[in-house]
């Protein structure tokens, strides 16, 4: 895997042109074309589609600048990582020869019996997901036989540990596990595609197995409604006192509020807004007059930390579809004045003085993320101006010769260019941007259920 640029790589995150018209669009108001932009955003991931296909068809992520490729899970070992986040976008778009062949290439090429460690997390939120959206899009059951096939073997880890508490690696071979200190995101971000899987496959061994993770974290709550970060897949136990909301642990609270909004589980439904509400009441800090959610000693709630991680930009979305809808607003400005400020959202911020801590960006996706979210809930145009920026952005920055890349510096003009498209680009903000701004045929916006990859769970409509 790569640190550098892998969305929830906690390690890494702590710790010429003047862009005229780019930053800065308020004008909420402003007329848009919103199918010519859609047909944009289409047009642009068709052609970094075509590069993709050229120069590194089958491996998991291309380099768009030098236009090699490299691997994600195992070193030396491609799991079509790219190909497989694409597929729900080609066919959302009508692309339907590309996703043809691209559903091809995992029937004929894709194999997971390889002797090797793959994180278990990335793994499901990735592969497993990419592979049921794929499969809710064509009806092919061998790409659902494939989920489970990989399922089985992430399976093994959580039957290693006492709790049930999934360690971070697993070989995907022999089923041997390794890494048991772990986080709440690696505990807890299974249930929607596992409960989805059940579902298709009858089985309920798999969103019992991912509410037991779950459940387990949830019970050792402090007074103050707060859980820390970090947990032991082995002893069950805290490893440390820092609640947070961004990296270790994100995707826990999305995954409690999807499971109720996928499977009507109401018992998820309410530790999600036990959750948010103890997010709000402890962790909600205004600092300059933005509302940021740095990290606190879970126990006490003082304060740990003043960081916030373009990670966090997806909890304000959650916070409106939970109920808390004016904190999601408060907080999304809190990230629309670092697009304001710095054209791209840096991926560390000090909270204190609103200023980036870090250089680089790993094309990040979770400002539209949350906007997505917030737009289906009222349809407020700003939200998809908003998001219009941010593609705007994205294009003018982070276009290289072969695709679209992370940038190694934002604070430099012309920003300066990484080497590396994430494999969540395929998946994630192409899809966000082209949901809201072509609102296609074959998506039910009402019924919409996407995983923390954006994988569509629920909400297809086929021809």
């Amino acid at each position: 895997m790569t640190l550098s640029l892998n969305r929830r790589s906690a390690l890494a995150l702590m710790g010429g042109s003047a862009f005229a018209g780019l930053a800065g669009a308020p004008a909420y108001a402003r007329s848009e074309d919103w199918a010519a932009l859609g047909a944009d955003v289409k047009a642009e991931f068709k052609w970094a589609w075509d590069h993709y296909v050229d120069r590194a068809w089958g491996k998991d992520e291309i380099n768009p600048v030098s236009g090699t490729s490299r691997s994600f899970f195992i070193d030396g070992h491609d799991l079509g990582l790219s190909l497989v986040e694409a597929l729900a976008t080609l066919w959302i778009m009508e692309l339907d020869t590309e996703f043809q062949q691209g559903v091809d290439w995992v029937k004929s090429s894709l194999n997971f019996d390889i002797d090797g460690y793959s994180q278990v997390f990335e793994t499901n939120i990735r592969l497993v997901g990419g592979l049921l959206a794929a499969h809710l899009a064509c009806g092919d059951p061998v790409l659902l036989a494939k989920a489970k096939d990989l399922a089985d073997r992430l399976m093994k880890a959580f039957d290693a540990s006492p709790h049930g508490l999934p360690f971070r690696y697993v070989n995907l071979k022999t089923g041997a596990v390794r890494d048991p200190e772990t986080n709440l995101a690696e505990i807890g971000t299974y249930a929607t595609e596992f409960g989805l899987l059940g579902q298709l496959t009858g089985d309920d061994r798999y969103y019992a197995a991912a509410k037991r993770a779950m459940k387990h974290a949830l019970d050792k709550r402090s007074d103050l409604g707060l859980m820390a970060a970090n947990i032991h897949a082995e002893t069950g136990e805290f490893t440390s006192r820092n609640a947070s909301i961004d990296v270790y642990a994100d995707s826990f609270y999305e995954y409690l509020w999807d499971s109720w909004d996928l499977f009507g589980d109401a018992e998820m439904k309410g530790w999600a807004q036990e959750c948010l509400a103890a997010m709000i009441a402890h962790q909600g800090k205004r600092y300059e007059g933005r509302l940021w959610f740095p990290m606190v000693d879970y126990q006490t709630g003082a304060v740990t930390g003043t960081s916030q991680t373009v990670l966090g930009g997806y909890l304000a979305g959650l916070l409106g579809q939970a109920g808390f809808k004016a904190e999601g607003d408060d907080f999304l400005a809190s990230y629309e004045a670092m697009q304001d400020k710095y054209v791209i959202i840096p991926e560390s911020i000090d909270v204190t003085a609103g200023v980036a801590r870090t250089k680089r960006t790993g094309l990040r996706p979770e400002f539209a993320d949350a906007c997505l979210n917030l737009w289906l809930g009222d349809r407020d145009e700003r939200y998809r101006v908003l998001t219009a920026q941010h593609y705007r952005n994205m294009k003018a920055t982070s276009k290289a010769a072969y695709g679209y890349t992370s940038l190694a510096d934002i604070t430099t003009r012309p920003m300066t260019q990484g080497d590396n498209c994430p494999g969540y680009w395929w998946s994630e903000q192409t899809k966000y941007y082209y949901l809201m701004f072509a609102e296609p045929k074959r998506v039910d916006l009402s019924k919409l259920v996407l995983s923390t990859e954006a994988c569509v769970l629920r909400g297809f409509v086929r021809p």
